[in-house]
């Protein structure tokens, strides 16, 4: 069974980082899509960077490119999600998701994602 869990969010002022992990007990007989999303209070989720297990390619949101990188311990089954400048907007719940197939999968948007983590709140005050 596939579960994903997510930490290390908190508050931080504006300019600092913060560094989220997500826990993956994945199946290793097949790649996932792993992403990162989130949702500010009374907006959509937002996919903010998608990560294929079986070759590590990646792909950022424009909002978040150059500010946050993606990495993955696979001794650990962990993806980290590195985010330094924070900025006030960058305020939300924050979800770790995932879900089987190819590579050309993981640009779909949340709907597509299969597993999802319980979240966790990152609030970034200005």
């Amino acid at each position: 069974q596939v579960q994903l869990a997510e930490s290390g969010g908190g508050s931080v002022q504006a300019g600092g980082s913060l560094r989220l992990a997500c826990a993956a007990s994945l199946y290793t007989y097949t790649g996932y899509c792993m992403a990162w999303f989130r949702q500010a209070p009374g907006k959509e989720r937002e996919k903010i960077v998608n990560f294929y297990t079986a070759d590590g390619s990646t792909a950022y949101a424009d909002s978040v490119k150059g500010r946050f990188s993606i990495s993955q311990d696979k001794p650990k089954n962990t993806l980290y999600l590195q985010m330094n400048s924070l900025k006030p907007e960058d305020t939300g719940m924050y979800y770790c998701a995932a879900v089987e197939g190819f590579n050309a999968y993981c640009k779909h948007p949340a709907h597509a994602y299969r597993y999802w983590g319980q979240g966790t709140q990152v609030a970034v005050s200005s």
